[in-house]
């Protein structure tokens, strides 16, 4: 007791002078800002209209061009395996966990993936996040909620989403797990 009251005093009487000097170099922070989870959802919806839009305008080579764009600043696929479960995949392909199985999911046209039609590729026109809940813990984040997807003939899909999301070492916040499934109906 007595040497924790005396570190007090001297830290009181000679200031700084018994406190650590500070870190030399550069400082990195990888925490996450709710903003930025919000704008990394917003930028998500968008790209994949754009990339309905761009197939409706100039085909699947263009869409593809752009879900390649979409997937490789987005996803964390540099960094080792994303856990990514689509909507609509079924057994042994249920998972997407390599760059390639996620291509093939948003633009299809992959034989490796013969199920895969292209979900970006399905003529959304809006899509709107509606978060249940936003968890963050330092360098990582979490969602869950629902997407809800406008088709181009006004039909809504609302599907349930958790997304975990990390910063790379260059500070950008990537997705390293994506779970999408429809709601359950009940029996």
């Amino acid at each position: 007791m007595k040497t924790n009251t005396c570190i007090a005093i001297a830290t009181l009487l000679l200031g700084a002078a018994v406190l650590p000097a500070a870190a030399k170099g550069p400082v990195v922070n990888h925490a996450i800002l709710e903003s930025e989870v919000l704008s990394a959802q917003q930028a998500w919806c968008k790209a994949l209209v754009d990339i309905s839009a761009i197939n409706t305008a100039s085909g699947p080579v263009a869409a593809k061009a752009l879900a390649e764009k979409v997937i490789d600043s987005a996803y964390g696929y540099q960094m080792g395996a994303v856990l990514f479960k689509p909507t609509l995949t079924t057994a042994p392909q249920t998972f997407r966990v390599t760059r390639e199985g996620a291509l093939s999911y948003f633009v299809g046209g992959n034989p490796a993936f013969p199920k895969d039609t292209g979900f970006a590729l399905k003529g959304w026109t809006q899509c709107e996040v509606a978060n249940s809940a936003v968890f963050i813990a330092g360098d990582s984040a979490s969602t869950m909620g629902n997407v809800m997807f406008t088709d181009n003939a006004g039909k809504v899909t609302s599907v349930d989403k958790t997304w975990t999301f990390v910063k790379d070492d260059a500070g950008k916040l990537r997705i390293v797990v994506h779970h999408s499934s429809l709601p359950f109906t009940g029996n």
